[in-house]
């Protein structure tokens, strides 16, 4: 992972969790061959595990194969929620809580 390429490390994106892309507009360009190109995905990997779902893959310069970044995401079902995490030096850090349920529980209104 290349810290010389972004523009800040693991920005914090609230609950903006990709499970696939690049977060171009912290991208400053490759640090080894100073080009601004697309970013390929490399190496990507899906596991389950216990329940979890992990996403893994590598973001590439496409010029040079720079490796930029490692990215992590995560997906899984905790009671009647789908929990999602990011972890990535160039797209960032976050989490999301879904409800699976029609009406989420945490944002009904109290009737009194």
């Amino acid at each position: 992972m290349c810290t010389d390429c972004v523009q800040k490390e693991y920005p914090n994106r609230g609950n903006t969790c990709l499970e696939n892309g690049s977060f171009l507009l912290n991208y400053v360009g490759c640090a080894k061959c100073n080009q601004r190109d697309f970013i390929l995905i490399n190496n990507k990997t899906t596991e389950e595990d216990d329940g979890e779902e992990i996403v893994t893959y590598d973001h590439v310069c496409k010029n040079c194969h720079h490796i930029i970044a490692r990215h992590e995401y995560t997906f899984s079902v905790v009671d009647d929620y789908q929990e999602y995490t990011m972890l990535c030096m160039l797209c960032g850090k976050a989490e999301d809580t879904i409800s699976i349920l029609p009406d989420d529980p945490r944002r009904m209104a109290p009737l009194f």
